[in-house]
């Protein structure tokens, strides 16, 4: 078994930086996050919501290579256990984000399913649960979703596991990998969201190893999360009580994750992704500069 993790390459996104919307005055500037994350020492970034970087690709493409930055993917938010009722309003927003990964160079596109309460409000918009016939929706509609993306745009899709979604735990996405093709749809396995959830990362990527298509790099803190599991509080609030923690102080532990990631001896992105929405534009650097120092001591 190999554990050569040259093929694991390292990137942060604009949600290390306390991004998650495409404008938003308690969020630092797009600038000023590629200068910062430039340099703190990451080569690679993601787009982050669609229209916080510049959306022009000429543009885009001169402000990432000047600063020495590549991108690796796209992210998009998808409603599809509605069904195919949602297919035009979906591709509407897919097919604008996919457009832009392609046009820089990067061949993902990450796929977040939709929350079934707000996650800033908490308020329950859709069952928890999906029925039968929803979760033969999800599928059938993932599996579109990712024919469509790879034949019009040559992108693979990954889908992501997330807290207050419906593929969530250990139980939902094992059947959500169950029922999809593998040719199609991989995994975008955030180590943080899967924690959360009460996934073992390890355990997934010795189970599903082939699923696996993508990394993102995170950890929750275990006393916040026993906190918001009694409270019942929805991601949002979570976040901003500093549920997400920069590591190696939380878990899962990472290093076992990238050795048993490094084991399936195939080219992987690791995006590191600190969700600290909102917080002050001074605080993300210094954490992205000691994660950074912190992933090189476990050998990536």
């Amino acid at each position: 078994m190999t554990t050569d993790r040259t093929r694991i390459r390292i990137g942060s996104a604009p949600d290390s930086w306390g991004v998650w919307f495409p404008d938003d005055p308690r969020q630092v500037p797009w600038s000023r996050f590629l200068d910062e994350v430039a340099g703190a020492g990451y080569g690679w970034i993601e787009l982050g919501p669609y229209g916080y970087l510049p959306t022009d690709p000429a543009r885009l493409a001169a402000e990432t290579a000047r600063r020495g930055l590549r991108v690796s993917a796209g992210t998009v938010f998808t409603g599809l256990h509605h069904g195919p009722a949602v297919w035009d309003t979906t591709w509407e927003h897919v097919s604008d984000v996919a457009a832009l990964t392609r046009a820089s160079g990067a061949g993902h596109l990450v796929v977040i399913p939709a929350f079934w309460r707000d996650d800033k409000t908490g308020e329950v918009l859709e069952d928890a649960t999906l029925t039968a016939g929803q979760w033969r929706d999800l599928a059938a509609q993932t599996e579109r979703l990712a024919r469509e993306v790879r034949e019009r745009y040559g992108l693979r899709i990954v889908v992501h596991p997330h807290a207050d979604t419906h593929i969530d735990s250990e139980e939902n996405v094992a059947r959500f990998l169950d029922a999809t093709d593998p040719d199609l749809v991989s995994l975008c396995l955030d180590t943080g969201h899967y924690a959360y959830c009460g996934g073992d990362s390890g355990k997934l990527i010795e189970t599903y190893g082939e699923r696996i298509g993508y990394l993102h790099l995170k950890q929750v803190d275990p006393a916040v999360l026993a906190q918001v599991r009694a409270e019942e509080l929805p991601f949002g609030p979570a976040v901003a009580r500093g549920v997400m923690c920069e590591p190696p102080a939380g878990l899962p532990a990472l290093e076992p994750v990238l050795a048993a990631a490094a084991a399936l001896d195939v080219d992987l992105f690791a995006i590191v992704e600190q969700d600290m929405y909102p917080c002050d534009p001074d605080r993300p650097r210094p954490i992205a500069e000691r994660t950074r120092a912190f992933l090189r001591s476990c050998g990536v």
